[in-house]
């Protein structure tokens, strides 16, 4: 696992490089601060709320540190260039659920950028999975938990 390639979107590498930089150079030193402050409170440091609260917020900067540091060093940016007449990593695609009239927009990302609220699916997602190497006008089928759904590929952007 640790070394997976994650596959980011330009966007989300910038994004990804910028909440390193806000951990390491902000928060890490706020939360310094908030430790630097419960310990001048004095007290034992057993019944200290805001020393234990300060350490376990420590613990999980550093730890998203770490993630984002290895999620950034195996990255490989998607190349959205060329055909969009078949469905990759990057491409936005408009599928329809056959017997609806809705049409459904997501975009194609690596598992790391992956946010299904925003429209981003990874491509290691049963959809994700089932869209690509498709064409426009072609149909997929999906396992869901209630069973199978067949969409239709409306576009590739």
């Amino acid at each position: 696992m640790m070394d997976e390639v994650h596959y980011l979107t330009p966007q989300g590498l910038k994004d990804y490089m910028e909440r390193l930089n806000f951990l390491r150079n902000v928060r890490r030193q706020e939360v310094a601060e908030r430790l630097r402050l419960a310990l001048e409170e004095g007290g034992e440091l057993v019944e200290n709320a805001e020393y234990e609260d300060a350490k376990n917020e420590q613990a999980f900067v550093e730890g998203e540190i770490i993630r984002l540091e290895t999620i950034l060093s195996h990255a490989q940016v998607i190349d959205q260039q060329g055909p969009k007449d078949t469905i990759g990593l990057g491409d936005k695609v408009t599928i329809q659920e056959l017997g609806t009239d809705r049409s459904e927009v997501y975009f194609l990302v690596g598992a790391a950028e992956a946010n299904p609220r925003a429209g981003k699916i990874s491509h290691k997602s049963p959809l994700g999975r089932a869209l690509i190497d498709h064409h426009i006008g072609d149909r997929v089928v999906v396992e869901a938990p209630d069973g199978e759904i067949t969409f239709e590929i409306k576009s590739i952007d």
